[in-house]
């Protein structure tokens, strides 16, 4: 008898516009952060697995950018990484922010998928947001395009119904053997999650004035003999003007980046973390082909 008797595996592709929660709802179903969050579109920019275990399934979520008309190179790449982790993934969640409804944006999406020919779930997310009779009436309009097998109504954020998208995932698993340890939770390097982390918190302390054309890089990682991590990362930006934004005044929002993204990392790691971060010009850095290789993005998308 093999040791893989019983097991099962697949991989979901989670799509949606920009904002919807889908980074929430897989971190969520994980159960611990493997994407990074924050109320900036397109937050997200590369593909990120997120890999849960429901009984003898292993379900692979690919967390994607959000799917929107770009305009930008970046932009582009993001695009085509999301449509390209769709396309790979044996089945497809397509995330709907309920608040803000049938949007352009998801419109289009779904007239996509309906061209591939996709069996698709729909999870409406955010529905503590949004009366009844305004959910119900959104619920019938996605229904009758015909592309969903199944319909969830959740709260990512509050955990409200993830426990039955979980088990309706882990069922729709085919059999073979994991793909993955059973107890690891995503694909992404200690040092790129890290990278991603104070990304995130340079989202969340700058929101209002913050440069879009932000990159985070961990250019070195120390283990020390107590145990401890020393972390060195650069912040790039384009412009001076940028750098004086991420600086703070007397560097008091750097300092509030740093302590923020070392502390959530102290956490994750389970261990102490020395964390030093260093800001600097790259102008034009979301140009520059080796800067989209470095995240997995192609850069003739």
């Amino acid at each position: 008898m093999s040791e893989n008797d019983g097991q099962r595996c697949g991989f979901v592709a989670v799509v949606g516009a920009p904002n919807a929660g889908k980074s929430t709802l897989v971190n969520a179903l994980v159960g611990t952060k493997v994407s990074i969050v924050s109320p900036k579109v397109q937050t997200t920019r590369f593909r990120v697995l997120g890999i849960c275990m429901t009984g003898d399934a292993q379900v692979i979520l690919v967390d994607t950018p959000g799917i929107f008309q770009p305009r930008k190179r970046l932009e582009r790449a993001m695009v085509a990484a999301a449509w390209n982790g769709a396309a790979d993934a044996e089945h497809v969640c397509l995330v709907v922010d309920a608040q803000r409804g049938y949007d352009d944006d998801t419109r289009a999406i779904v007239e996509k998928l309906k061209e591939a020919g996709r069996q698709v779930v729909l999870v409406l997310n955010k529905i503590d947001l949004i009366r009844r009779d305004s959910l119900l009436e959104l619920t019938a309009r996605l229904h009758a395009e015909g592309l969903f097998s199944d319909v969830f109504m959740l709260s990512a954020l509050k955990g409200d119904g993830i426990d039955d998208l979980m088990a309706h995932l882990g069922r729709a698993m085919v059999p073979g053997p994991w793909m993955f340890p059973e107890d690891q939770v995503s694909d992404l390097p200690q040092r790129l999650l890290a990278a991603e982390i104070t990304r995130e918190k340079a989202f969340l302390t700058l929101y209002q004035e913050l440069p879009y054309s932000l990159h985070v890089e961990s250019e070195s990682w120390q283990e020390r003999d107590d145990g401890s991590a020393r972390i060195d990362q650069v912040i790039y930006v384009e412009r001076d003007s940028q750098k004086a934004i991420v600086l703070g005044k007397g560097g008091r929002q750097i300092k509030a980046i740093g302590e923020a993204a070392r502390t959530e990392l102290e956490a994750l790691l389970e261990r102490r973390v020395h964390l030093f971060i260093h800001v600097k010009v790259r102008e034009d850095w979301s140009e520059k082909r080796d800067a989209y290789s470095d995240i997995g993005l192609d850069y003739d998308a």
